[in-house]
């Protein structure tokens, strides 16, 4: 009994568990047997005797989640490849590739063959997972690739033979000549007109798309393999890379360069600064190709050398900035010139630097003041210098009474004389 294993030993205490169950339920000599308890709810004591008799620490087989699946690619495109495999112990994971040539065999792939164009990512972490990734692919990568997973202990000893096999899933590539594409780009009349030519299509063309980065500019069906795109507006407003895709198996692409000369534009036209501050002066190039080379001139002078003096340099692709230290208002207010130079040529821009005292701001609350100072003096001057109002005298004051009374004893007169 010792040496049986756990699970039967878990089976048997279970068994020997329902045998004392049935015997507490025994009725008397010659009544019925009533239905035991554990007949009558068979779903919870299965789960518990399955409970019992389950070994998690047994070893599972590795098997496949995800298989890497069979692809079509051009020359200098690139591909990837996608394995998944679970088991117990998690399973290890190899790439092996065998070519289209009768006499070659399967040779193992690692990370970095071919001349650095391979890339092999895998990760362990409840079950295995591996990509592998070809770049600027040739003719000669067209071929099977395989992957192969085992977590036997054995997998990879060089004398001993693994008890299990290696499991494997295979995919083919199939790398096609890329098609030579003819293009154009010419501006006429306000428009630049965009074309692509395909020499020759191994597959049908469903279709065609125009394309500027991630955004699609036009798409229709038609299955020629002419293709072209007009845009309104000048040629400088609308440079940089467009595509035109074919719709095919697979896909076609080409690129169309709209190239023009540096459209140098200023951050500020016209940048104002404090004495002794930094002064921080920006121009960019929106336009395609890109800027190699930026250069600042003040004044239309001398370049000016990133570190001389009081001046810093930062320039980065097509953005470029002059930073000019504890600024002073004789010497660095002017004109500054920004120039960049591309693959086509220069363009430039200037922006006009102003260097304003500290005691710039102090000028509107005093010119405020001055004005409340006018203001005040001019209300006091004039209360000063106002006639005063005539007085009336007392002999005047006491004639206005007399009149009164004159008046009152004409009009009692005549209401007397009426009366008579």
């Amino acid at each position: 009994m010792a040496a049986a294993p756990g699970g039967i030993m878990a089976l048997l205490l279970f068994t020997g568990m329902l045998a004392g169950v049935a015997a507490t339920m025994m009725p008397f000599p010659g009544a019925p047997l009533p239905e035991p308890p554990f007949l009558r709810l068979p779903r919870v004591y299965s789960c518990f005797a399955l409970t019992l008799c389950t070994n998690t620490s047994s070893t599972h087989i590795a098997g496949f989640i995800k298989s890497p699946l069979s692809q079509k690619r051009l020359t200098q495109d690139s591909v990837e490849l996608y394995c998944e495999a679970i088991g117990n112990p998690i399973p290890e994971i190899q790439w092996w590739f065998e070519g289209n040539d009768p006499n070659e065999t399967y040779a193992q792939l690692w990370d970095g063959a071919r001349q650095d164009r391979v890339k092999i990512n895998a990760t362990y972490n409840l079950h295995s997972t591996s990509t592998i990734s070809i770049a600027n692919l040739t003719s000669d990568d067209s071929g099977t690739y395989e992957c192969r997973a085992s977590n036997d202990p054995d997998r990879n000893h060089l004398s001993k033979s693994p008890k299990v096999k290696w499991i494997r899933s295979q995919a083919n590539i199939f790398v096609i000549e890329r098609p030579d594409i003819k293009t154009q780009a010419t501006s006429a009349d306000g428009r630049l007109m965009l074309s692509c030519n395909v020499t020759r299509a191994d597959t049908a063309i469903g279709g065609h798309k125009w394309m500027q980065g991630d955004k699609v500019l036009l798409e229709d069906k038609e299955p020629s393999t002419f293709t072209n795109y007009t845009i309104e507006g000048k040629k400088e407003e609308h440079s940089g890379i467009y595509e035109c895709v074919y719709k095919t198996i697979p896909e076609i692409k080409g690129e169309v360069h709209v190239e023009v000369l540096p459209q140098v534009v200023a951050y500020k036209k016209s940048e104002h600064g404090n004495e002794g501050d930094t002064g921080v002066l920006t121009c960019k190039n929106p336009s395609f190709p890109p800027v190699v080379t930026w250069n600042w001139y003040k004044n239309s002078g001398e370049p000016i050398i990133n570190g001389s003096g009081r001046y810093i340099l930062k320039s980065s692709g097509n953005k470029t900035e002059l930073r000019i230290l504890k600024l002073n208002i004789e010497e660095d207010t002017g004109d500054y010139h920004c120039n960049g130079t591309n693959s086509i040529g220069s363009g430039g821009a200037v922006v006009n630097l102003r260097v304003r005292s500290r005691l710039a701001a102090l000028w509107p609350f005093l010119g405020i003041v001055a004005e409340v100072l006018v203001l005040v003096t001019i209300i006091f001057i004039y209360e000063k210098r106002r006639k005063p109002d005539e007085v009336l005298d007392d002999d005047d004051g006491g004639s206005a009474p007399l009149k009164s009374n004159a008046t009152n004893h004409k009009d009692k007169n005549v209401r007397q004389r009426n009366a008579n």
